[in-house]
């Protein structure tokens, strides 16, 4: 059986309406012998003539009669799907969000982001989950509606990607650390034990790799997944944590930072969705303040 020709609803609302092929016809712009032939496909269609000659007019069957309102409500979901959506009004927008990125990330943007949202829109709940890896089935299946990370040949091709800010690794010690008087040396810095961040549990990284050239080698004393905990482990020992500067700068109160003596690639940390909510007007107002806070815009 072939598929029904829906536009062919639009044909019978105007009939039903009009009384009239000729009035019909100028309503959808269409000219009378195309409209009787289209009034011909409806009587296949239902089997039923559904307007018939009554003097010098038409008028509806029974069958017309009984399908009238049910024609009409369906023509108007039909033009309000197809029309583009309404203005949101965020002061009644009741939305859970839920966000995957690091802690670092959390405790340095959540609480600005979690105030800026409220502010405009109080039904708004945003929900942060940890990210143990670079997956991106939860964006795709829906589990999670943003992410922020770094953008590297592992991201799906799929998912649509914005800039927020650039970054640089940095050391940071507690107050009264050696580290806190003189010069940060390569030497210096190779000679203190170290906390690696490493959320695949790698046991060197970029840092080692600019060590090397000059024969030097740091001792790696813990290895942990988290920037955050990096820092609260270098703010309660001697161990060295070494870390991006603007992804850390809130968990560093209190704390000495320094330029790492050694040169390291900066990179950009970015924001992630799935192109399936590329047009929801209330993910885009979402994604505006999460851009907005990492750019350190006031609300």
């Amino acid at each position: 059986m072939s598929n029904p020709d829906l536009n062919l609803l639009f044909t019978l609302d105007a009939l039903l309406a009009e009384g009239s092929v000729a009035r019909a016809a100028k309503r959808l712009r269409l000219s009378p012998s195309a409209m009787s032939r289209a009034l011909g496909r409806l009587r296949d269609a239902t089997g039923d003539p559904l307007l018939v000659r009554a003097g010098r007019g038409l008028v509806p069957t029974p069958r017309a009669l009984e399908l009238r309102e049910r024609v009409r409500q369906l023509v108007q979901e039909c033009e309000t799907v197809l029309r583009p959506a309404a203005k949101l009004d965020f002061k009644r927008l009741v939305r859970a969000f839920t966000l995957r990125t690091s802690e670092g990330w959390v405790e340095n943007f959540g609480p600005t982001l979690i105030a800026r949202c409220g502010v405009e829109a109080p039904g708004v709940r945003l929900r942060f989950v940890p990210k143990p890896d670079k997956d991106s089935t939860p964006l795709r299946e829906g589990a999670v509606d943003l992410e922020t990370g770094v953008v590297d040949e592992t991201t799906s091709p799929e998912l649509r990607t914005q800039a927020l800010f650039r970054d640089r690794l940095m050391g940071v010690v507690r107050m009264g650390h050696p580290l806190c008087k003189g010069k940060v040396t390569p030497s210096r810095y190779a000679a203190g034990k170290h906390i690696l961040v490493s959320r695949e549990g790698h046991e060197t990284g970029p840092i080692d790799d600019a060590l090397k050239p000059l024969g030097l080698q740091r001792e790696i004393t813990t290895i942990v997944s988290g920037f955050a905990t990096a820092v609260a482990l270098a703010r309660e020992s001697d161990l060295i944590a070494s870390v991006p500067e603007r992804h850390t700068a809130s968990l560093r109160t209190g704390m000495h930072a320094f330029p790492l003596p050694v040169a390291t690639p900066e990179f950009t940390v970015s924001m992630l969705w799935h192109p399936r909510l590329d047009a929801d007007a209330a993910h885009r107002w979402l994604r505006g303040h999460v851009r907005a806070v990492c750019a350190g815009k006031p609300c």
